[in-house]
C-alpha cells in the first residue's frame, strides 16, 4: 500500500503544500502557543510556510488567531517571524 502524503494549507497565503514544507505552530491543551519543531506536539495545530513574507502577512492579519480561535500574543507572532529567518539562515 502506497503512502499518503499529507498535505497542508498555509494561514497566510493559503497555499497547498506537503506537511515537510511548513512550520507548524501549535495551541497546546493548556492554552500555550508554540512553534512544533517535530510536528506532533499534543494540540491545535496550524501551518505557515517558511517563508519571511507569509510570517509577516500572518502577524499583520492575525492569521493566527483565526486558526486557534483566541487571542494570540503578539510575541508570539515575532517568534515565529524570527523562526522563519532562522529557518532560511541555514
Amino acid at each position: 500500500m502506497e503512502k499518503q502524503i499529507k498535505m497542508r494549507s498555509c494561514v497566510a497565503c493559503r497555499e497547498i503544500k506537503n506537511k515537510a514544507e511548513f512550520l507548524r505552530a501549535v495551541k497546546t491543551p493548556e492554552g500555550e502557543f508554540m512553534i512544533d519543531k517535530t510536528g506532533k506536539a499534543n494540540g491545535r495545530g496550524a501551518y505557515i510556510c517558511k517563508l519571511e513574507k507569509c510570517a509577516i502577512e500572518a502577524k499583520k492579519r492575525r492569521k493566527f488567531d483565526v486558526a486557534f480561535k483566541s487571542k494570540v500574543p503578539a510575541e508570539f507572532y515575532d517568534e515565529v517571524i524570527s523562526a522563519v529567518k532562522s529557518l532560511n539562515n541555514e
